[in-house]
């Protein structure tokens, strides 16, 4: 049987590790966000209905913030935090920064 959070993890790492594309400037999530936003919600949903109030919460205002939020259910800090380097840094200068410690 498959892990839910798994995949709940895969869809924030997706979220977060793309935040250009799915996040408007001012931090909101665009069109193409909201989706991969609803696939997760669908699954918390389904698999954790205890969230419902947190799910609620993060529709009505769907923010890096708030999307944050969801990820420290599921994610370690380690893992958060590697997430919003790459959002500070981009792809590149992380691996390198990675490499030379």
């Amino acid at each position: 049987m498959k892990d839910p959070s798994k995949d709940i993890r895969y869809l924030i790492r997706k979220l977060i590790s793309g935040y250009t594309k799915f996040f408007s400037k001012n931090g909101v999530l665009n069109s193409d966000g909201r989706k991969l936003l609803e696939e997760m919600i669908r699954i918390l949903v389904q698999e954790y209905p205890q969230y419902k109030r947190l799910v609620k919460k993060v529709r009505r205002n769907p923010t890096l913030e708030n999307v944050l939020r969801i990820a420290e259910i599921f994610m370690n800090e380690n893992e958060i935090k590697e997430l919003i380097l790459l959002i500070n840094t981009g792809p590149y200068r992380y691996r390198i920064e990675m490499i030379n410690k």
